[in-house]
């Protein structure tokens, strides 16, 4: 018997109330409580799960569950991650954990960090195991829950969850993690919503670009200080982006919502295969997420120079996020780099670098499994697209032994919502989080 509404908005709010901030994972001190904490009420929450499937601990703090089918063959696994990042308590206008329920009926919201991002997907799931589990359900093929702990800082749960799998000769016909989710207005001219499910997603370096000098008294400067050179070398970087180009699956997305587009640019859409070139050009000018979806990024987030007003940087560094659109490498995006730099008194180092993923077939039974629950669950005028996924998840990890590995958060999320993602006021409705739920269910009933 599937448990109340209000139940399951209980039990959500109390594992949004336990702080899972991530753990640096070089500091072998970081204090886990409270992961040992969201542990245990998982346990106390969830009884009839905790009751039938078999739970592991991986990597410390990482959980992996498996709900054993009548075939342990092709299994389902779903992913989520445990860790959420840290909050700046005086930016919101709620407690960051205190999980309140602002409104009431399906468009109250639940407003805590790790609502969407990703205690949502995380308790929806848990949800729909613990209600199937209640009811008698014994899934086809065995399913797994890998639940990561620290996905935000690229930590290595999920890795150490794969190897698991790896050895233990497990090879997924299809897994599901975090990333698009049913949305509205994100495509110029769509008239229907759109559920994006990623197929890949994007590589990620760090690049330090580093500029050195003697140093000194900053009230004799030499002529070109170390400051002055990173700054060029950054406003070249900043006046050379990357080119723009249409990849397969972004393609596919279009030529999807071309017959639910209004007006001209329903035919462009249609017609992608000739008026492609032409748009990639245009989409960087509509906002940043259409210039995420045609081009390699790559923007400085961090600046450093001297310790001190007065003194001159001896070393001045620029610390360079790329994201790597599938077809570039790590490899081709350290050259181009160095190329556009253009100066060899600027040190380019690679810090850290992974590929894009390889990309999942937006067709077949992984994929039609995903669109029939999207559908059922989430509304039959929702449309299921391809879709590159914009940021990193633990589910790279999970294409060293599946071809199947897609990126869904299956909830209903406004522009506002997304964009609280890593920022303030974090939050989601308490409708579309409760579809969510059935969205599993759904899923997990074809399994």
């Amino acid at each position: 018997m599937a448990r109340t509404s209000d139940s399951s908005l209980g039990r959500f709010r109390e594992l949004l109330q336990i702080p899972t901030v991530s753990l640096d994972p070089g500091d072998a001190d970081a204090d886990g409580t409270h992961f040992l904490r969201f542990h245990d009420a998982l346990v106390r929450l969830y009884p009839a799960l905790h009751a039938v499937l078999e739970r592991e601990v991986v990597a410390g703090y990482s959980l992996l569950y498996r709900w054993r089918g009548r075939d342990a063959a092709s299994p389902l696994v779903l992913m989520a991650h445990i860790d959420v990042v840290p909050v700046v308590a005086s930016e919101w206008s709620h407690e960051p954990f205190g999980a309140e329920l602002v409104g009431s009926g399906d468009t109250a919201e639940i407003r805590a960090r790790g609502a969407v991002d990703d205690k949502g997907s995380l308790v929806a799931i848990l949800e729909a195991v613990e209600s199937l589990v209640a009811e008698g359900v014994v899934p086809e093929r065995d399913v797994y829950l890998a639940f990561g702990h620290n996905e935000e800082v690229a930590g290595d749960g999920a890795q150490a969850i794969v190897e698991v799998l790896r050895q233990r000769g497990v090879r997924p016909s299809l897994v599901l993690d975090e990333g698009g989710a049913v949305v509205e207005g994100a495509l110029p001219g769509v008239t229907v919503p759109t559920a994006v499910i990623g197929v890949a997603e994007r590589g990620v370096m760090t690049v330090h670009l580093t500029a050195r000098e003697l140093g000194g008294h900053a009230s004799t400067p030499p002529r070109d200080p170390a400051t002055a050179r990173l700054a060029r070398a950054v406003l070249r970087l900043h006046r050379r982006p990357f080119p723009t180009r249409l990849v397969p699956p972004v393609r596919a997305m279009f030529e999807t919502v071309a017959p639910y587009t209004s007006g001209p640019l329903r035919r462009v859409f249609a017609s992608i295969g000739v008026t492609g070139r032409l748009l990639v050009k245009v989409f960087p000018r509509l906002g940043p997420e259409l210039n995420a979806l045609v081009r390699t990024t790559a923007v400085v987030t961090e600046l450093s120079g001297a310790a001190g007003a007065n003194v001159l940087a001896t070393a001045a560094r620029a610390s360079v996020n790329v994201r790597l659109l599938p077809g570039d490498t790590a490899t081709s995006a350290e050259a181009r780099i160095r190329r556009v730099v253009g100066d060899p008194l600027v040190e380019v180092d690679v810090v850290s670098a992974s590929d894009p993923s390889p990309v999942s077939p937006w067709s077949g039974p992984a994929w039609d499994r995903l669109a029939a629950a999207t559908r059922s669950a989430l509304g039959e005028e929702v449309l299921p697209t391809p879709y590159i996924q914009l940021g990193a998840s633990d589910s790279r990890w999970f294409t060293e032994i599946s071809g199947h590995v897609y990126r869904f958060t299956p909830f209903h999320l406004t522009r506002g919502e997304r964009e609280a993602l890593h920022s303030h006021d974090e939050r989601i409705r308490v409708g579309s989080w409760l579809r969510g739920i059935e969205f599993y269910r759904e899923l997990l009933r074809a399994s």
